[in-house]
């Protein structure tokens, strides 16, 4: 049956893209969104022959910048999937402007059907093309009836709704299934039977592919086996070692989702057998392109380059044309449907191995008007459907069954030290975590004799926080702040806590800060009883886009956000090297949480995990796991979590000093003017005073 509906969709595609049966702009956008559509019917057909495999490099660099070439820079202020400029055009020709933006988004997600056309994936590419005649014969249809007459745009907001909401069922389980299956193995193929030396493999995913992506595969293609055996090595063991340190049975799982950028393909090749090893099989899916399936501008999964940001940005809330609660309702029931035809291999999965990259300038985007936008009503859906989804989750993949593991390494945009600082970031990998390990042993033992921590800043940063510690009942066998060596987040350097939410208070401020790959200035928290009370950022003049802007990508909607970790870093080798390239703001999370002290904004370091006990190396038990809201799986479920948490780190270069705090007053420093002070940690500051 897909058969005869694709031929008959794609044929009468074809027929379109010659057409003019309605006025413009609208038969220009037509026409040229028929004809991608005909250029990826070109690629699903070699795809399915097995041609695009015996394209020359040559041949296969010009696909992929016909591809990709229309939202790239200069190109996307022209393009119709940018909301801002196809507004413009349609407001000039009077019409109503929302057509504007519901044929915006029909083209962003007629381009997020690029990867299905390299998949061969006949279903998904099926019911898009047909949604795409759909709506042009409603164009048609108007036209016909009347010269330059155009369909109501509640009318096309209908299509798109009524296609969203029937086709959730094959969309959504197409993609639970990817994320646990292992013979969905269309990326681990090419990683495994591709000669990985020569370079046209990179092509073969469908993803935007660069100078960087090339560069990136020379250079590891340039390493001897054993270096690429030692930084797959790390990777994976730090990943087994999550499951043993928290007293996990790794034995029982069967599959890791491995989420990496392309051009690494030589360590991920090495880090699948060595996770074969410990009885672990591959599931390697792409980050979702299609609306139905994103998280904000967020990249889950493998991907290439991104062509443009602001087209991310522009288009992150597109979500805005269908969602309601029907909707939302109708997605948990398919979800929950597809977790059910999956359960064994949901039960199975052991959770993600994540490897980042980092160098790229951020990303300070502009703000459109014209971009879909979610209502208040809105966003209290997607907080809905966030919390839901994730317990749904938790209920087939349980939080304390699985475990993680990040690592993250530099890429050519980083400059011309490039290779120097990548072999650095290796070394950073690999520090002696059992020199660490004691050290912030050193740290722990005065923090825990403490009621409070405060934290004050200098150097232009405001910061004048007090966090309340949870009281220890048995401060002989029991700690507050966990020893964090390098096992699930690499490299080695940090002791964290889950804040006493009640006494936690203060301002919380860094004059620049990237956060999640988007850069904010002078962002300033407001804390009171260890919740964000007040937010502001100077990113814009006007202060209502600021607000909009903090609440879109820190607060996810949310109205506020517990503090769930505060943490020291103690990682001063990673802090030296920024320094000495220059490199401070292209510094992924992973590794800047390590080079200063860092609050985390939203859950706990230990969602899902709260009743599981793990203990410290000197055998105390880890037990400031659960916060106020946390508390509430027991009985509220609804209300526990927040699904995401953010690190805000504080150079030590902005630290006017640490305390620890005890009930009586008692203060014991840990810092002073960005130098550790607490003997037995003198070595820490060798890098700070290089």
């Amino acid at each position: 049956m897909t058969d005869t509906r694709y031929e008959l969709v794609i044929t009468r595609i074809k027929e379109i893209k010659d057409e003019k049966a309605v006025g413009e702009p609208f038969c220009t956008f037509f026409k040229r969104a028929a004809s991608f559509l005909v250029m990826l019917d070109d690629i699903y057909k070699k795809a399915v022959n097995g041609e695009i495999r015996a394209m020359d490099l040559n041949a296969l660099k010009d696909l992929n910048a016909a591809l990709y070439e229309e939202i790239l820079r200069d190109n996307y202020e022209r393009s119709f999937s940018n909301p801002g400029f196809f507004t413009k055009i349609i407001n000039k020709a009077g019409y109503d402007t929302l057509l504007a933006q519901y044929l915006s988004f029909l083209y962003t997600e007629i381009r997020g059907l690029i990867p299905y056309a390299f998949e061969a994936d006949k279903d998904i590419l099926t019911i898009y093309m047909e949604l795409f005649v759909e709506i042009y014969c409603c164009f048609v249809f108007a036209y016909e009836q009347k010269r330059d007459d155009v369909p109501e745009s509640s009318e096309i907001r209908q299509c798109i709704y009524w296609f969203e909401r029937d086709n959730c069922e094959i969309v959504v389980s197409h993609r639970v299934r990817e994320q646990l299956d292992p013979s969905c193995d269309f990326a681990t193929d090419i990683i495994r039977s591709c000669d990985l030396t020569d370079l046209r493999y990179l092509y073969y995913f469908g993803e935007y592919i660069t100078e960087t992506e090339i560069r990136l595969a020379e250079f590891l293609n340039s390493l001897s086996d054993e270096d690429i055996f030692n930084m797959a090595k790390t990777y994976t063991q730090g990943y087994i070692l999550g499951f043993k340190k928290t007293g996990k049975d790794v034995s029982k799982k069967r599959t890791v989702n491995i989420r990496y950028p392309i051009g690494f393909e030589r360590m991920i090749r090495c880090a699948i057998d060595l996770f074969g090893e410990a009885g672990l099989k591959p599931v390697i899916y792409r980050a979702a392109t299609l609306s139905i399936n994103k998280r904000g501008q967020s990249r889950i999964g493998y991907y290439g380059a991104i062509p443009n940001r602001q087209y991310d940005y522009d288009h992150r809330e597109d979500a805005a044309i269908y969602l309601d609660n029907d909707y939302v309702n109708r997605k948990l029931g398919v979800l929950r449907a597809a977790y059910e035809d999956n359960r064994e291999l949901a039960g199975t999965h052991a959770g993600p191995a994540v490897v980042e990259d980092f160098g790229e300038e951020p990303f300070l985007p502009e703000e459109k008007k014209e971009a879909c936008a979610f209502s208040d009503k809105q966003r209290k859906l997607m907080v809905k459907y966030e919390e839901r989804s994730g317990r749904l989750t938790n209920e087939f993949i349980p939080g304390k069954e699985r475990s993680f593991t990040i690592i993250a390494f530099p890429k050519p945009d980083i400059g011309k030290d490039f290779e120097e600082i990548f072999r650095e970031t290796v070394k950073l990998n690999t520090l002696d975590y059992i020199r660490y390990e004691s050290m912030q042993q050193i740290l722990i033992d005065v923090l825990d004799k403490a009621s409070f921590i405060r934290v004050a800043g200098k150097n232009g940063n405001e910061t004048e926080m007090i966090v309340a510690l949870n009281e220890l009942k048995d401060p002989e066998h029991e700690t507050n702040f966990e020893n964090c060596v390098a096992d699930v987040n690499i490299p080695v350097g940090e002791v964290f806590t889950t804040p006493k939410l009640k006494g936690t208070a203060g301002i919380l401020h860094v004059p620049q800060v990237y956060l999640n790959g988007l850069k904010y200035v002078d962002l300033k928290l407001e804390i009171s009883g260890g919740v964000i009370e007040k937010y502001s950022c100077a990113n814009f003049i006007d202060e209502a886009l600021n607000k909009k802007y903090i609440e879109d990508n820190l607060l996810y909607h949310h109205k506020t956000l517990p503090v769930g970790e505060f943490a020291i870093g103690t990682n001063t080798t990673a802090y030296r090297m920024a320094r000495n390239y220059g490199i401070e703001k292209l510094l992924p999370i992973l590794i800047g949480e390590k080079t200063g002290p860092h609050f985390a904004v939203g859950d706990t370091c230990y969602s899902y995990e709260e009743d599981i006990i793990t203990y410290n190396p000197d055998g105390k038990a880890i037990v400031a796991r659960s916060n106020d809201y946390s508390e509430l799986r027991k009985t509220d479920p609804s209300k526990a979590y927040f699904h995401c948490h953010t690190d805000i780190t504080i150079p030590y270069d902005e630290l006017k000093g640490i305390y620890a705090i005890t009930m009586d007053g008692r203060q014991t420093a840990i810092i002073e003017d960005g130098l550790f002070v607490l003997e037995g940690l003198s070595e820490l500051n060798v890098p700070l005073v290089e």
